[in-house]
């Protein structure tokens, strides 16, 4: 049936979601984790439907916009956590909106974003609870270190119509051992104050497998664990068939007898290389290297005859499967009976 798809299409095998699901919700149980997915990678409900019914407590969001619409378009979504810092008296009033149709959590870095929320909170019917980001090697947002966390919680915990929740983090690629240490050292620090670490939650699909409690962890945040894509399977975390989206391309033209031009460029590959070489991995064809992308042209070259005709159609699987998701406002689901269901990419482009 994919013959009848216009290109370039974003296509979901849903049999593998619901395996790769499945395999993260045995393993996180297993390991006594919470389950928390990560919804940026799919923006749909339909997925984050089958999630929560395997067993997840709730989704993660990065933004605001993007928890709207999926909590809006799915009933068993009740309970969300962001995890990104809110500032802006608009965000703030959306937020407290979006807190009144669900449990709520975020997270917050300084104290400047937790003057916000209590603004934002104080006089609500329910405190907002508030988690604070720790920077555990990722060098992105957080608190640099684990006094910085108790010293934040403590203000957290002291302002009205807000409540510690714990500890977050979002560590670089390798170092869970690391993000370990830091946390347990700021719980310690914490429980030593005086105040309840509830919750110490992580993430990261690259190292998912490795994921366990360790005495410190409560739950963890995967996201691209539910299509996966080339990077993970370069570093070993999943194969090519765990790889649910894929890119349908058609090839425009053939100029040389080693070279081929497909209808999909950076506007649906994305320019993402997380570190690799070329742009895609071309399903049955290893020799075939996608070496160089503009927006709408994608060039396929092989060092010998590349045996592609105009017409011909690739199945790609893109470096970098979550920003795939949100250049489309459909993509085509292959059902485990074979039929193939289009579905509305509903979170697409809510990034405020």
């Amino acid at each position: 049936m994919t013959t009848e798809i216009e290109t370039p299409a974003v296509l979901v095998d849903l049999a593998t979601v619901q395996a790769n699901i499945r395999r993260f919700q045995d393993h996180a149980a297993a390991a006594g984790l919470l389950a928390r997915p990560h919804v940026k990678t799919h923006k749909l409900p339909q997925i984050a439907r089958l999630q929560i019914e395997a067993g997840a407590i709730g989704i993660t969001c990065q933004k605001i916009g993007e928890a709207e619409a999926l909590v809006a378009a799915e009933p068993s979504i009740r309970d969300v956590l962001i995890t990104y810092d809110i500032v802006g008296a608009a965000k703030l009033k959306r937020l407290r909106g979006l807190a009144e149709a669900v449990s709520l959590s975020v997270v917050a870095d300084s104290a400047a974003v937790v003057e916000g929320l209590t603004g934002a909170f104080a006089g609500a019917g329910s405190p907002l609870r508030v988690l604070v980001e720790c920077d555990t090697g990722g060098q992105r947002c957080g608190v640099q270190t684990p006094e910085a966390a108790r010293d934040l919680a403590l203000v957290v915990a002291a302002s009205p119509g807000l409540r510690f929740g714990g500890l977050m983090t979002y560590p670089k690629a390798g170092g869970a051992a690391q993000a370990a240490r830091f946390l347990g050292e700021a719980k310690t620090v914490i429980e030593a104050a005086g105040l309840a670490v509830e919750t110490v939650t992580s993430g990261g699909t690259p190292d998912i497998w490795h994921a366990e409690r360790g005495g410190i962890l409560t739950e963890y945040r995967p996201g691209t664990y539910v299509y996966n894509d080339r990077s993970l399977v370069a570093r070993g975390v999943a194969a090519v068939e765990d790889c649910a989206l894929t890119v349908l391309a058609t090839v425009v033209s053939v100029p040389t007898p080693n070279r081929a031009i497909i209808d999909a460029g950076t506007k649906i590959l994305t320019s993402d290389l997380l570190g690799l070489s070329g742009h895609g991995l071309v399903i049955g064809r290893p020799d075939i290297a996608i070496d160089q992308l503009s927006e709408e042209h994608g060039r396929l070259v092989s060092a010998g005859p590349i045996d592609l005709r105009v017409g011909d159609r690739v199945s790609i699987v893109p470096n970098h499967a979550c920003v795939v998701t949100n250049m489309v406002d459909t993509v085509h689901v292959r059902m485990p009976d074979a039929t193939v269901e289009v579905w509305q990419v509903v979170a697409r482009g809510r990034l405020v």
